[in-house]
């Protein structure tokens, strides 16, 4: 037996030994996620989607065994916080709680667009949201049907109010007065806080809202909510009915929607990392009772299908935003 040659072997082997070793370290030292994750929401802190936000990022947090941080990036309909995520490395650490507002009705209203909603991200999932919802004050007509055929006896009597030219909200009731064929003139305001007391005031007849921020109205009897703009009626309301039911348009549909977006060419691995912890997160007992108890549903798509989803949301509205004609600087 030649000693040398046996010390060389079991150095051979120590060092191999210890190059598995450190990869192994290596390669668990790296499993994604690693480190805190930063969630941007293009929105202000305390309105409807940054309640989402935390929600949801609260339960992504457990899910993930990592903190989730919410990053107010405000401004432009949520276009700066959606430009700073595509500007991001795209290694699954900064996300973006994407909407209806900056994924789909962006694009269509912008005379500079910033980004590409379809190019610029990687879905991960669709993960709910609310109904529009049509509210009339005590003033107004009491039923859908009553209001459209006011608005049609009385040219410009009635008004609208909405959060703002070209919000979810505003655009989803032009589409309502397109499918009706009638005419309100509409009032716009400075986001929803503003339309309820111009509303319960009789400055306008009728607002729209989502369904989480005008039930509240509803249930204690100073507005009453004349339809929800969903396919079925909500067991938070089941006297409200859907437009369908209360106007006869079928397939008429306004879901102000949030998702989860990351930049554009994050790994696969990590995509499927946080699929798998959007699902968990919202089959959370905790999480469920949360949104229920502000009227949001939750719809939970996978990557693949949360992009189509995206993608039927352009198509939807963009015949929409252009026959009114909304652009956004």
């Amino acid at each position: 037996m030649n000693p040398l040659g046996t010390l060389q072997g079991l150095a051979r082997i120590a060092a191999t030994a210890v190059c598995i070793g450190a990869s192994t370290m290596a390669l668990a030292q790296t499993a994604y996620p690693a480190k805190p994750i930063r969630l941007v929401v293009g929105f202000s802190p305390g309105g409807p989607t940054d309640i989402h936000a935390r929600i949801f990022g609260n339960g992504l947090s457990k899910a993930l065994n990592q903190p989730v941080l919410i990053d107010n990036k405000a401004g432009a309909a949520g276009a700066i916080g959606s430009v700073e995520v595509k500007r991001s490395a795209p290694d699954g650490y900064t996300l973006l709680f994407g909407t209806a507002t900056n994924m789909a009705l962006y694009n269509l209203m912008a005379r500079t667009p910033q980004y590409d909603s379809l190019k610029d991200f990687t879905t991960v999932s669709v993960i709910g949201g609310s109904a529009v919802v049509i509210v009339a004050n005590k003033s107004a007509p009491q039923t859908l049907k009553a209001l459209v055929e006011m608005a049609r006896a009385q040219p410009g009597k009635l008004r609208y109010g909405s959060a703002g030219h070209g919000t979810f909200v505003q655009l989803s009731m032009e589409r309502f007065l397109r499918e009706a064929g009638i005419n309100i003139e509409h009032i716009p305001y400075k986001g929803s806080g503003q339309v309820k007391p111009a509303l319960l005031g009789g400055q306008v007849d009728v607002m729209t809202d989502t369904f989480s921020s005008g039930l509240a109205l509803h249930q204690v009897g100073q507005a009453k909510i004349l339809a929800i703009a969903a396919a079925e009626r909500s067991p938070l309301a089941p006297d409200v009915p859907t437009v369908n039911e209360a106007l006869g348009i079928k397939d008429f549909e306004a879901i102000l929607w949030n998702g989860l977006v990351a930049p554009a060419g994050t790994p696969k691995a990590v995509i499927d990392v946080l699929a798998a912890a959007t699902a968990k997160t919202l089959k959370d007992p905790s999480v469920q009772e949360q949104l229920s108890k502000l009227a949001m549903e939750s719809m939970d798509t996978t990557p693949a299908a949360a992009l189509e989803y995206i993608k039927s949301e352009i198509t939807k509205w963009k015949p929409v935003v252009e026959a009114t004609g909304v652009k956004i600087d």
